[in-house]
């Protein structure tokens, strides 16, 4: 197995789970938050934009193709704009816009990652334009997969805490 197919591989898995925990949700459930103590808890619809619309694929599309798609007066990249407040966060405005919304990430993801070449994953360093250290392409995207998946995890607990039946599997199995 190559490094280019176990990105896609993870990617394919994170996606497909991603995909089911949100086809779990009703379009009236896209306000929910949880009701706990702290601030800065995105709605369901909030976190269902982030997976779908910033949870991986334009990230991976800026490393590899060097377009992060943000683009700003100033003439950068935009991708170190400050993360606004949860608040001010976007939301979906349905649950069939957040599953077709996800697909064009995937999509876009898994196009960008068919480009990569694997002596390119190991060799070239990237630095990510919200700060860090230059570090192996591979090692930048499979961070971002990371990202979808830590942002995975968060849905399945919101579901948890809505009270839906899901276990173990729920969060692991393609």
């Amino acid at each position: 197995m190559t490094l280019q197919q176990v990105l896609i591989e993870e990617a394919e898995t994170t996606y497909a789970i991603t995909r089911r925990l949100v086809q779990r949700i009703g379009d009236a459930e896209l306000s929910w938050k949880p009701a706990t103590t702290g601030t800065e808890w995105m709605t369901v619809g909030q976190l269902l934009m982030h997976c779908a619309s910033y949870g991986c694929g334009k990230a991976v599309q800026g490393f590899i193709r060097g377009d992060w798609g943000l683009p700003t007066a100033g003439g950068d990249t935009g991708a170190e704009a400050d993360v606004p407040p949860a608040a001010m966060l976007p939301s979906v405005g349905s649950v069939d816009q957040a599953v077709e919304l996800l697909d064009a990430d995937r999509e876009l993801a898994l196009a960008c990652l068919r480009e990569t070449r694997d002596a390119n994953l190991l060799t070239q360093r990237v630095v990510a334009p919200w700060g860090g250290p230059a570090q192996p392409l591979f090692q930048q995207l499979l961070h971002m997969i990371a990202h979808l998946a830590q942002h995975k995890g968060q849905l399945f607990y919101y579901l948890k805490l809505m009270g839906k039946e899901v276990g173990t599997a729920d969060l692991w199995e393609a």
